[in-house]
């Protein structure tokens, strides 16, 4: 008996702890957080603070492109180290080295004197951005059981959407008050919040559940021996592949509707530009529903299943966007793609632990997000050859549209992954 109690005992430290929240939930928020910083201010503020940096550092448009351009490079460099890195060094130190870069480099772009600068500097960010966000992602199969990935990777991704949020208030309220050197007050407010992000998560994070004495979020934890010996086996490079692919047609549509939408609807449909701007404002309120909804769905129904519905209602979005119709049906689209923006993400994050196992997620998670990134670099250059040889964007989402419509398709055709459904 005594044998007994001392192997109940050991084992209970694998389980979840009944009294109190499991602390993977500290790690979602956590990552939340990073996700914010790395990607939400990292990247999508550059649009509030562009125009008056411009302005204010003489830059042509090409200049400006270019310097949205090399901090996708810089990404797509950073995606395919930063899986192996993290397996060597551990995902909370290369997150939070990660964010430190994305912070530096902000403030020190608040501090450049023209183009050449900004775009070393914008290049280190995207460095920065990916090494923090690939194992933020990662993170997720590692604490969480199959069941619960694709919910708590929904929580994650919503980061960004609070970052639009917050750019979208804050930096015009900044130029507002600093006048002509509003941007570079910009550029250093927002990198102070991202270095004291990467602080609050070097002191939250943790690589592994085990390192706790705690099992993944939603799993019974047997014995070591016997909850290795249960593990599915990982897929190979065929369903690396397939999934990277499916990725790459995420990233290829939907970077053509975030980056051409208000345009088409300011030139080619005639309204006001408050109008786009507050339909624009509306994407990014119900983007913060997007990831939890559709990850705990594909928790539910399996993550084929999530993928082909999201991928359906883009693909609608899309096609309303391109069809001449009464304004309801834009207001409609920009409805269904906000409910959906950031689904394919979380679930794509929770995928990699399903079908690679939880030790190859963060270096699947950085393949396959190599593929998405070129995906949304060549798609808005796409775009923008057909609307200049068509004179509109209708052509440029009916093309998204037909792209999603394959995607459904595409995801239809995975297989279900090995060991226990969620």
């Amino acid at each position: 008996m005594r044998h007994s109690g001392n192997e109940s005992n050991k084992n209970s430290l694998h389980r979840t702890p009944s009294a109190r929240p499991h602390y993977g939930w500290v790690v979602v928020a956590a990552s939340t957080m990073a996700v914010f910083c790395c990607l939400g201010l990292g990247r999508f503020a550059l649009g509030m603070l562009l125009p008056s940096m411009g302005v204010g550092l003489g830059l042509t448009y090409r200049e400006m492109g270019l310097i949205g351009t090399g901090n996708f490079i810089g990404y797509l460099a950073a995606v395919l180290l930063v899986g192996p890195l993290a397996g060597r060094l551990g995902a909370r130190v290369v997150i939070t080295s990660g964010l430190a870069l994305v912070g530096g480099s902000m403030l020190l772009v608040g501090r450049a004197g023209g183009f050449v600068e900004v775009l070393i500097l914008y290049v280190l960010t995207g460095i920065g951005s990916g090494a923090a966000n690939v194992p933020v992602m990662g993170l997720v199969s590692a604490w969480f059981a199959r069941g619960a990935r694709g919910r708590a990777a929904g929580f994650v991704v919503i980061g960004s959407g609070f970052a639009i949020v917050l750019a979208g208030t804050l930096v015009p309220s900044i130029n507002a008050q600093a006048g002509a050197e509003g941007w570079r007050w910009g550029w250093w407010s927002l990198g102070a919040i991202v270095l004291a992000v990467g602080a609050v998560s070097a002191a939250l994070l943790r690589d592994r559940p085990e390192d706790m004495g705690l099992a993944p979020y939603g799993e019974p934890a047997p014995p070591p021996a016997l909850a290795s010996a249960s593990a599915p086996p990982p897929a190979g490079g065929r369903m690396l592949l397939h999934l990277g692919l499916l990725y790459m047609a995420f990233g290829f549509t939907y970077s053509i509707y975030a980056t051409f939408i208000v345009t088409a609807l300011v030139q080619d449909r005639g309204l006001p530009e408050s109008s786009a701007g507050t339909l624009w404002a509306w994407i990014g309120f119900l983007s913060l529903f997007s990831g939890p909804l559709f990850g705990a769905l594909s928790d539910r129904l399996g993550r084929k299943a999530g993928m082909m519905a999201v991928f359906s209602l883009h693909t609608l979005a899309y096609g309303l966007a391109a069809a001449p119709l009464p304004p309801a049906f834009l207001q409609l689209s920009v409805a269904l793609f906000g409910l959906s923006a950031w689904s394919i993400p979380s679930i794509m994050a929770a995928a990699a632990g399903d079908y690679l196992g939880p030790e190859r997620a963060a270096t699947a998670f950085g393949r396959i997000t190599f593929l998405f990134g070129l995906g949304q670099i060549v798609g808005p250059a796409i775009a923008g050859e057909l609307a200049k040889a068509t004179g509109g964007f209708e052509s440029s989402f009916a093309l998204a549209a037909a792209v999603t419509a394959a995607a459904v398709v595409g995801s239809k055709l995975l297989r279900t992954p090995a060991g226990p459904s969620p």
